[in-house]
């Protein structure tokens, strides 16, 4: 402990606060406390009563500051507020960036309509949801437009209005209040209807929509009947995904939180007019050695901020800490409303809760599953992939690289990256073959090598030169960045054209080739290839790279073969740009009149001077093939060169 640490904790006030551990002037935790010189000091007692992660947080603090506050209650809000300001390391985070779509009714307008938002805003409008995915919500929104005949444009409605009914008028899906068909208490009854609908009330729409449907068939209108059955089985589907468990009615949230000593996993199920809605679960990182109550605690001051109201009842798998004050600060949010923090303890709101806990606890594992999976496919096959070809460290960047050309012509090289076993896509780089002539890969292969590795040479030296070069070489972009590990498409011959120009280079990397038709690895200066097991991750690994390779590269070489495909002599002619061949086929309308015509004529066209109707005569005077092929005249426009062959060698 230093002696500003000292300093600091001898004058500690004894008042509520939130104070600010600090390592290096970085903000690595935020906390509150009632009593400040109480709880501050307790990190910097006895160390055995505290958790790993407090032991290691302690050890980085170098200073900290204190804000005062008057009551518990404006810490803990401040502490929250603090929280999202900072995003301290130490402190559990709700990395929660989705904001869930609502249906937004505004009741002050007189023909309000269902719109769907992302935000909830204080402006005295109605707000239903929130709606797991927007997918939910338009179903919700497709039943409400067959339902309820109301408007879905946002055009103004003044009084007096007069305009042609649009064709949703026609179909029944609006009451058309811009053309005067209905009146402000007509359109409200149904905006009532609306909103008891989404309230959970159906009962009363089911029954009316049955009656019509009855009478429509008395009177044989048959198709409207259809109509109107089809109407009533959407909205018995819908109601039918909102499952009861509530018959009071009422809106909650119940939590509830499960950890696996590492990380946290909270789950949040909405009710919403005695329906669930959905379910929405919220991993925390760093928080699996905290009780449910601390996390519970954080967690809700945090979900219920920017704009998301919370409901009259929360039902909590157990009381976070301070449970009157959080209570107390998100009733504050909602405007003075209700908000019930409950630990229910028996009957149906306890069953609530258990089903939440049984989410948690499933979500938590599908979690760890996906992250296993995830490390098994990345960086467990990085060090699966170092053991196979002999590396001492695991490969954090490694580079593939494949040639693409047909029968020789505009042959191409891509080089793909993956970094730390995932794909790093804005590292891919393609190369154009400049000194290789024909379909040879295996120069084009040591070209593309000697390109690449020169290119990072010069890069180190430039940053070397400055002093910006690191001693370990790590940290850098670009061609800057080595490879550890480089993986040729391709058996010994090309790995061997390959290795040679590394070498030439200065470079010693390790290196080995895939050959496709038994997926073997060839390792340099050893005869004998290696074959790995189908299912191991590092052949998966390399073949996905090796794939990767093949498909950046195929799919340049297709776009310039496709741009090499259609091509105009007029392209040739040195100062005849885009403009000038326009105007010179406006005037001649063909190629073959192009050529035939002489300097004068040319002259007649506008941008054509006596310079550029010299080049284009020169150039055509001497292309007997070109001049007979045109004497034919006719309206072609461009010259079409034989298409290339479709078969890709590689």
């Amino acid at each position: 402990m230093n002696e500003l640490l000292r300093l600091k904790l001898e004058k500690l006030p004894t008042c509520p606060g939130c104070y600010l551990m600090k390592s290096e002037g970085k903000i690595i935790y935020v906390g509150k406390a009632v009593n400040l010189k109480n709880r501050v000091r307790q990190y910097f007692q006895d160390s055995r009563d505290h958790t790993a992660k407090v032991r290691a947080m302690v050890a980085r603090i170098d200073d900290f500051d204190i804000v005062l506050c008057d009551t518990n209650l404006e810490a803990l809000i401040l502490e929250c507020n603090l929280i999202k300001l900072h995003r301290p390391q130490y402190n559990i985070l709700l990395k929660d960036d989705k904001h869930y779509p609502y249906l937004r009714i505004d009741v002050t307008q007189d023909y309000p309509r269902v719109e769907l938002v992302r935000r909830v805003e204080k402006d005295k409008a109605r707000y239903f949801g929130p709606y797991m995915g927007a997918t939910g919500v338009r179903e919700v929104l497709d039943v409400l437009r067959s339902l309820f005949p109301l408007r879905t444009c946002a055009m103004p409605i003044r009084p007096g209005m007069n305009r042609r009914p649009c064709l949703h008028h026609q179909l029944g899906e609006c009451l058309a209040p811009c053309a005067g068909k209905t009146t402000v208490q007509e359109y409200g009854a149904v905006v009532q209807e609306v909103i008891d609908f989404l309230n959970g009330h159906s009962d009363a729409v089911l029954a009316r929509l049955q009656e019509q449907m009855t009478q429509a068939a008395r009177e044989m209108r048959f198709e409207q009947a259809a109509a109107l059955r089809d109407r009533i089985r959407d909205a018995q589907n819908l109601m039918q995904r909102q499952k009861a468990i509530n018959v009071r009615g009422g809106d909650q949230d119940i939590l509830a939180c499960v950890s696996d000593g590492i990380d946290a996993m909270v789950e949040v199920v909405f009710v919403r007019g005695g329906h669930m809605i959905g379910a929405e679960n919220y991993a925390l990182e760093g928080a699996g050695d905290q009780t449910g109550a601390q996390v519970l605690g954080q967690f809700l001051m945090q979900f219920y901020d920017d704009g998301r109201q919370p409901p009259s009842e929360i039902l909590c798998m157990e009381l976070p800490e301070q449970a009157q004050d959080v209570e107390a600060a998100l009733r504050a949010r909602k405007e003075g409303g209700r908000v019930l923090l409950r630990e229910p303890q028996r009957g149906t709101k306890h069953k609530l809760v258990e089903l939440a806990l049984k989410n948690a606890r499933d979500a938590l594992q599908k979690r760890n599953a996906h992250l296993s999976r995830q490390h098994e496919r990345t960086i467990g096959a990085c060090e699966a992939l170092a053991h196979a070809v002999g590396m001492q460290a695991v490969p954090r960047r490694i580079e593939g690289y494949d040639i693409s050309n047909t029968q020789g012509v505009l042959s191409v090289a891509s080089m793909v990256v993956a970094i730390n076993g995932e794909a790093a896509r804005k590292e891919y780089r393609h190369f154009r073959i400049k000194t290789v002539e024909g379909a040879n890969d295996f120069a084009s292969m040591n070209e593309v090598l000697t390109r690449r590795l020169t290119r990072a040479k010069q890069e180190r030296e430039a940053l070397a030169a400055k002093g910006k070069l690191p001693a370990d070489g790590r940290g850098l972009s670009g061609f800057a960045d080595l490879p550890d590990l480089i993986l040729i498409d391709g058996g010994p011959q090309q790995l061997r054209f390959a290795r040679e120009a590394m070498l030439a280079v200065g470079y010693d990397i390790p290196i080995f080739g895939l050959a496709k038709r038994l997926e073997e690895i060839f390792l340099p200066d050893q005869e004998e290839s290696i074959l790995l097991d189908r299912k191991s991750p590092a052949l998966h690994l390399i073949q996905r790279i090796r794939d990767e390779a093949h498909r950046f590269g195929i799919t340049h070489h297709r776009s310039l073969r496709q741009k090499a495909g259609m091509h105009s002599s007029l392209e040739d002619i040195p100062g005849i740009g885009p403009a000038r061949r326009r105007a010179l086929l406006a005037h001649f309308k063909s190629i073959a009149n192009i050529a035939a015509a002489l300097p004068e004529k040319l002259c007649e066209v506008d941008g054509i001077g006596p310079a550029q109707a010299e080049a284009i005569y020169a150039h055509y005077h001497g292309n007997a093939q070109e001049v007979s092929r045109g004497a034919s005249g006719g309206p072609e426009k461009k010259e079409i060169r034989p298409a290339l062959e479709e078969e890709e060698t590689r």
